[in-house]
């Protein structure tokens, strides 16, 4: 892992697409500082962290699009496919390579407060609470674009698939307030989120009668469910979408709160689209 770690670094570095990361966030971020910060004379530092997310919604399929895409389109992925390497360790490094290029660009963003800090008293506690939620809502960022990297080989289809996902998790807490919260609507959300690993759990082994089993199974503990505890259903869609929502979950950091379940949330979060990325490559081996 190591290794390769090194290689995708030495290629976000010594070519230009890292760079480029770098330069496109530090020219938008410097352009919304100075409007919102400098121009006015503003020092409620707060404000300009409130738009960063948007920032990154836009760059980090760029920093994501070729990690897969770019291997598959040079057909360099059945080395790393077929060679002696895990395919979580190949996730991982190319993971925490961009990670590392995601952590410069935080790094480099601090600079603002730290020159602000010359002109006024700053809360620091809130700054600091902000920059953690920034690295781990960064991380399922990553994670997200990883997946998507991994989908097709086309670099521009990818950061778009990127982009859409991400912008899901932004919509997630807008689309609740319009789902329906009837018991018979979460009835029929609950069962096409069952098909989802059913459809996964036929393609990993092609085999009808498990995945028939499987689907039985889960048939049985909906119709108890159903006849014995009805009221889970209710608002059951938007609760689940509520699983997606990156950003509701970041807003107790620039409060200053370091809250146990957001982290462990954004980590389980990284971590499952992580192993989707695992999944998908596993399928490509042995297909």
């Amino acid at each position: 892992m190591l290794a390769l770690l090194k290689k995708e670094l030495r290629q976000y570095f010594l070519t230009p697409s890292g760079w480029v990361f770098l330069s496109v966030f530090l020219f938008i971020s410097g352009i919304m500082f100075s409007i919102q910060m400098v121009f006015p004379g503003n020092s409620q530092y707060s404000s300009f962290l409130a738009n960063l997310p948007f920032i990154y919604l836009f760059v980090i399929p760029f920093l994501t699009m070729r990690i897969f895409a770019d291997e598959r389109r040079l057909m360099t992925d059945q080395l790393l496919l077929t060679g002696p390497a895990k395919l979580m360790s190949i996730v991982l490094g190319k993971f925490l390579s961009a990670f590392i290029v995601y952590l410069a660009t935080i790094a480099l963003s601090f600079t603002h407060p730290l020159i602000l800090s010359f002109h006024g008293e700053l809360d620091w506690p809130v700054i600091l609470g902000t920059y953690i939620g920034f690295i781990l809502l960064g991380m399922s960022f990553i994670a997200i674009g990883i997946f998507a990297s991994q989908l097709t080989e086309n670099l521009f289809t990818s950061a778009a698939l990127c982009f859409c996902m991400i912008m899901l998790t932004f919509l997630v807490d807008f689309m609740r307030r319009y789902t329906p919260a009837s018991e018979i609507s979460g009835l029929i959300w609950a069962i096409i989120l069952a098909i989802i690993p059913l459809y996964w759990l036929y393609s990993a082994g092609r085999n009808w009668l498990i995945t028939l089993l499987a689907g039985f199974i889960l048939a049985a503990v909906f119709l108890l469910l159903w006849f014995f505890g009805r009221d889970l259903f209710s608002g059951f869609i938007g609760r689940s979408l509520g699983w997606l929502s990156l950003t509701r979950r970041f807003q107790t950091f620039p409060m200053g709160i370091l809250s146990l379940d957001a982290v462990v949330y954004y980590l389980s979060f990284s971590g499952f689209f992580l192993f989707l990325t695992v999944m998908g490559l596993e399928k490509r081996r042995w297909s």
